[in-house]
């Protein structure tokens, strides 16, 4: 079993997840790519005390192209999680 700081590598902090937050009590991490969502799910309930999650949604991002000079490339791939906590959990960010 992985460490869960290997799992859950930062939480997303922008705009969008403070919307989410309040909304729908939903919580934004950049996840390792090949970490599914139990894992995930594990994860947050062991790095937070007094938390339980109620889903993981998972989606891929795909690295955006880039241009240096004359030489094209793409910034890397990554994992985005979404975190459900129930009504009485609360993350402290």
């Amino acid at each position: 079993m992985r460490d869960p700081r290997q799992i859950v590598l930062r939480p997303l902090l922008n705009e969008k997840g403070e919307l989410l937050k309040q909304k729908v009590r939903a919580y934004p991490f950049e996840v390792a790519v090949n970490a599914t969502k139990i894992e995930i799910r594990n994860a947050i309930e062991q790095i937070f005390d007094n938390v339980k999650v109620v889903a993981v949604r998972t989606m891929m991002r795909k690295g955006k192209m880039r241009r240096l000079r004359y030489k094209t490339g793409r910034t890397r791939h990554w994992k985005r999680a979404l975190v459900f906590l129930s009504p009485d959990s609360t993350i402290d960010m």
